[in-house]
């Protein structure tokens, strides 16, 4: 069913002078996230809760109020990028992010994010963002079949998880 009222297919295909809405948008939602993780106090509980509940709770922090807020955030940017997709593809199906599970995952710890917690940044994950994105390109320009690109990006992975555990433990005995 199309609902001919409801018009957002500029968001995905329609430019702010050279700059797709796209870009402009998932700009001031790095732009933002940049800034409360960054410069605002919640953005200091987030890195605790995510470092050490127990400790972020016993130092005053409301634990469940930064997780409410976490988990919100969350689930309001998976509907944006959502309605960013649908109105680049002018359709809505419920699949469409399947299969990006292990892109997110690499993106998030190339980027430097620890899987302990507490450590990484915006900045870090659209850098391991962009690599991914490239190394996906590159691949299917190549003819790698999908089997052997996850296989790669599982590769890409376990390797940035060796390389954070050494770092994590060179910087302990530091």
């Amino acid at each position: 069913m199309i609902n001919s009222d409801i018009s957002f297919e500029w968001i995905g295909n329609d430019y702010l002078g050279p700059v797709p809405w796209l870009v402009v948008i998932a700009l001031a939602v790095i732009a933002v996230c940049w800034f409360i993780l960054r410069r605002t106090t919640l953005g200091v509980h987030i890195y605790a809760v995510g470092g050490n509940m127990q400790a972020a709770r016993l130092t005053g922090i409301k634990v469940w109020l930064v997780l409410l807020f976490v988990y919100g955030m969350s689930g309001l940017l998976s509907g944006l990028g959502g309605v960013m997709s649908a109105s680049r593809l002018y359709s809505a199906n419920g699949n469409l992010g399947v299969g990006y599970e292990l892109d997110a995952i690499a993106a998030v710890i190339l980027g430097g994010t620890s899987f302990v917690g507490g450590i990484g940044t915006i900045t870090g994950t659209l850098v391991g963002a962009l690599i991914i994105a490239t190394l996906n390109n590159g691949m299917t320009l190549m003819g790698v079949s999908y089997f052997w690109q996850l296989v790669i990006k599982g590769a890409v992975i376990i390797i940035a998880v060796l390389i954070d555990k050494y770092r994590t433990r060179h910087h302990q005995s530091a």
